[in-house]
This record gives C-alpha cells, structure tokens and sequence, in this order.
C-alpha cells in the first residue's frame, strides 16, 4: 500500500519566487514516485495543484491563509485536523516551521541558515522568527531536508543537528520554463524591458540584502563606465529595497542604462536569462541557488560566488567572485571583454543544468518520507 504524504503548500507566495518553484516541481513530480500524494494550498493555487498533480487529493485551505499571521495559526490547529481528515502517514512542511503537535511523522525542509551565519542581512525580526521556527522543526521534526550538503553541514555545526537525521534532496528546474530562449523570444524582452537593439546584465532574485544587489549596482558601473557601448543592468524581481540599494542606484551615472522592471512573467523568464550577456547573482549565501541553476538552464554565462552551496550547483560551469563590488567589477569585465569565455559557460552550464530533475528531486523526498514512516 503507497504512502499517503500531505504537503503543506499554504505558505508558497502569490509571487512564486523561489519556494513556489520549489513546491511546485516537487508536487508535480512526486507522484511519478508512487506516492499516495495530498496536498494543503491556498484557495487561489487549487487549480494549479489540480493540473500540477492531477492523481493527488487537492484541499483548499480557508480563506485567509494568505496573510501570514493566519497561515501560522492555522498550521498549528487547521492542518493537523486535515492530516487526520486525509488519512495522511507523513506530513511534509516544505518552510522551516511546523506543527508543535502534528499527530504523525513530520519531514521539514530547512532551506538554509544564512540567518544565523549571516544575521546582518535580515531584519532583527525576521531573523528571529525564522530562527525560533528553525530550532523548533530541527527539535521536534521525524526528518528533515535540505537542499545540499552546504546547508545539512550547517545544521550540523550551528544547530547540532544529527547528521543521521537529514537527507540531502537538490532541487530541479523545469526545464519547459527555463530552456533556451529563440531569437524571437529574447527580442520580445528586450523590446518590453525599453532595450531593443541593446546588450544587458541580468540579475534576477529578490532584492534583498543576502542576495547583494548593492555590490551588482556598483560592481557593474565601474565594470562599463569607460566602456563605448556599456551594457545595461536589469534588476528584475521585488522585496527588501534598501537604502544601500538606493544609493548603490543613485550614484549610477546618466551614462548608464538601469532598469528595474519588478516581477517579470514566468514566460519571460527564458528569454530575459538566455538574453543577458551575463547573469549576474553573487549572492552572499544560499541554502540551493535555484536561480543560478535556472539561468544556467538558458544557457546564459553565470557570474556567482564560492559561498555556502552555489558551488554544488555550478561546479566549473560558471564564473566566480568574491561579493563585494570590486571583486564583482573585476570578474564581470573579464567575462565582457571575453566573448569566447562567455559561450564556453553557456554550453557548459546548459549541459550540468540538465543533471537536476524534479524528478530526481521527488525520489530523495520519497525515500526521506519512507524513512520518516518507518521510525514511527
């Protein structure tokens, strides 16, 4: 008899980001695995988990559960009843937090612990509250996974974690969403970004501190200020404006072309990456790198750093740098003024690209589920 897991997909954000794409391939892969799959959502998402994973039981969340104060109090009396309700022999918390009393064998995915090393980057209380929610599942959870070995290494030495407990599961890219782009797809951004007939630098994440949007700003005007056609910057994506980035911006010479466009649609994604004549995300750490992996997939030369995981995810098919910006200057004109260097990365980072699956992804997660039903 198949294992019937409920995922508790009520935190993805209406934006997707990052944790959407991750909550969204898994799903749509797991049950390829066998898996007797449920899944708790918001009410806007229940079509899309419908189609995503059309064996699986989809339940619709009350109204609400998209302000996050609700989300959390409903996780804690709301979803342990719907577990029961279900029938469910596991329940799966893709977000750091989880039932204090869930009433069955629990896995958690801890993505990473950038906001212990690295507290500076958050506010004091985000940081706080993804901390107390972090210890809590390291505690209480059956099981928890990570998305490299970079962040189970870290649970282990910053938390104390069991490394006996953790199953290192890499995420996937869909590879429908994030290919390479045609010619008439990469012109179609261009042309919505205000950059027709112009090169650019893409960066594409959420701009808050950890992801080092600041240092791009900087690094990138002093890479092309004395350049005769400087490429642009495109800061696409939203969240965490600072003043550092504020300034970073307002110091950027009238010389220069910078654009922030927001939220790009996902159908865009492709030729924006595939378009870019780099794609730049030095991040300061990350618990997978799903962003760099995606633009890897378009074929795009990437331009990250050596820290926490993006090594796992880039191997020798990107460039690297150190995160402050002069270091970033330096890396980003070398990769500008070296067009063969810049096409060897494309090919190489498409081909490593192609080694992550969500279907690869799902097994790990089945077989941490399993674990987690037998200990029981």
């Amino acid at each position: 008899m198949a294992l019937r897991v409920l995922v508790d997909a009520t935190g993805v954000p209406a934006d997707r980001g990052a944790l959407g794409r991750y909550v969204d391939g898994l799903i749509g892969a797991l049950g390829a695995t066998g898996t007797d799959l449920a899944v708790a959502c918001q009410l806007a998402d229940e079509e899309r988990y419908r189609r995503h994973a059309p064996d699986a039981t989809i339940v619709a969340g009350p109204v609400g559960l998209g302000h996050r104060s609700e989300r959390l109090a409903w996780e804690q009396s709301g979803l342990p009843v719907l577990a029961e309700r279900v029938g469910a022999d596991v329940l799966h918390m893709p977000y750091y937090s989880m039932p204090m009393r869930p009433g069955l064998p629990t896995v958690v995915t801890i993505h990473d612990l950038t906001f212990f090393t690295d507290p500076e980057r958050y506010s004091a209380s985000h940081a706080m509250s993804l901390k107390s929610a972090t210890n809590a599942s390291a505690r209480q959870a059956t099981r928890l996974i990570v998305p490299s070995n970079a962040t189970r290494d870290e649970l282990v030495r910053v938390l104390g974690v069991d490394p006996g407990k953790i199953d290192v599961a890499y995420h996937g890219v869909d590879h429908n969403l994030f290919h390479r782009p045609t010619e008439d797809q990469a012109a179609h951004v261009t042309a919505r970004l205000g950059l027709r007939g112009k090169t650019y630098i893409a960066f594409l994440g959420s701009l808050t501190p950890r992801k080092n949007a600041p240092a791009v700003v900087r690094g990138w005007t002093q890479a092309v200020a004395d350049l005769e056609n400087p490429p642009a910057l495109v800061l696409a994506g939203g969240g965490g404006w600072s003043d550092e980035l504020d300034q970073a911006v307002a110091a950027v010479p009238a010389t220069l072309r910078l654009v922030r466009p927001g939220y790009l649609p996902f159908g865009d994604l492709a030729g924006f990456l595939g378009g870019a004549l780099v794609v730049a995300a030095p991040s300061r750490g990350e618990g997978f790198g799903l962003p760099v992996l995606e633009a890897m997939a378009c074929g795009a030369p990437v331009l990250t750093t050596y820290r926490t995981s993006l090594p796992e995810v880039g191997g020798d098919a990107v460039a690297y740098t150190e995160p402050e910006a002069e270091a970033i200057a330096v890396a980003l004109r070398a990769l500008l003024d070296d067009p063969d260097r810049r096409l060897a990365l494309g090919e190489a980072g498409h081909a490593r690209a192609r080694e992550f699956t969500w279907a690869a992804s799902a097994a790990a997660h089945a077989a941490s589920y399993q674990r987690a039903a037998e200990s029981r």
